[in-house]
């Protein structure tokens, strides 16, 4: 049922946005796209998937799996696969949880292990905006600057308040507000050195920034005369949105986030939908080894 609502949801979202786009110039754009740059783009965001993989892999070195990098390349692209081609209940984090619980750990540890690989990727996403518009002020009006700003500087000030949970004893004994001190002392444990959390911080960061090159490479395809610049700043609050899971993998929000932030310095409304969606593909097809490696791992039990 619950995908059901967001299957309407998606195709009401691109019903509204192509009642004003011209279907037929639409057409003309992706048919006329350069082949070579969206090649490019599309390794760009294997690269991206890959070095999340790498960061999860180096969070659980902190705690109790013993696994090969191997293994978490193929269960990150394999929770990708489920979270952008499979219409499952089953999402790519329970994917990743389930694959270390089978080889024998306990779901717990699994959970804490995939939700600290989960913030540590969004702060990173934060940190990329805030620096993109703060090095590129004036890129975008003042006003919208000053929003991104102010979204991006609060998240991360909420992540370093969430360090300090701990010290509020009486919060353990709210039922609602336990888990969240219980993720304190688990952030406090695995990174006892700062210095170590600014790493895996800056690989998400990375992870981010090819994925803004992805489109970067896709708006180059459509001659689309946007600047990496203006990416930097516009993109980050666009994943933000499809974060919120109200349609089928973020198509129709990412989509119309899109037109409306890039509308703010006069794009082409028909190329900026015609990238979302070319990206919204790639996606799916960056996603394809993890259908390879589901397969592998069913006939393997």
């Amino acid at each position: 049922m619950k995908n059901i609502i967001k299957l309407i949801i998606t195709i009401a979202i691109f019903y509204f946005l192509f009642r004003e786009i011209d279907f037929v110039e639409f057409s003309k754009i992706i048919f006329n796209s350069h082949g070579g740059w969206i090649l490019v783009a599309l390794l760009m965001q294997l690269t991206s998937t890959y070095l999340a993989a790498y960061r999860w892999f180096k969070i659980s070195q902190l705690l109790v799996f013993k696994e090969k990098l191997s293994f978490y390349v193929q269960s990150y692209f394999k929770g990708t696969f489920f979270n952008q081609v499979l219409p499952s209940s089953i999402g790519g984090d329970a994917v990743r949880i389930i694959d270390l619980t089978r080889k024998e750990y306990e779901k717990k540890e699994a959970f804490y292990g995939v939700f600290v690989d989960r913030v540590v990727g969004l702060v990173g996403l934060l940190v990329l905006n805030l620096l993109a518009t703060l090095i590129f002020f004036g890129t975008f009006d003042n006003d919208f600057s000053l929003l991104i700003i102010f979204i991006t500087v609060g998240g991360i000030i909420s992540f370093s308040l969430l360090f300090q949970l701990h010290r509020l004893t009486f919060l353990a004994d709210i039922k609602f507000l336990n888990l969240f001190v219980r993720l304190a002392n688990r952030l406090n444990s695995l990174y006892a050195s700062r210095m170590l959390l600014i790493k895996h911080i800056s690989i998400s960061v990375v992870v981010h920034l090819f994925s803004v090159l992805t489109m970067y490479g896709l708006s180059l395809a459509l001659g689309l005369d946007l600047s990496f610049q203006t990416l930097l700043i516009a993109v980050p609050p666009v994943f933000l949105l499809t974060i919120v899971p109200i349609s089928l993998a973020g198509w129709g929000v990412r989509e119309g986030a899109m037109i409306g932030i890039f509308m703010l310095i006069g794009a082409d409304q028909t190329k900026v939908l015609a990238m979302s969606i070319l990206y919204g593909l790639l996606l799916i097809l960056s996603a394809v080894p993890g259908a390879y490696f589901w397969i592998k791992s069913k006939k393997a039990t």
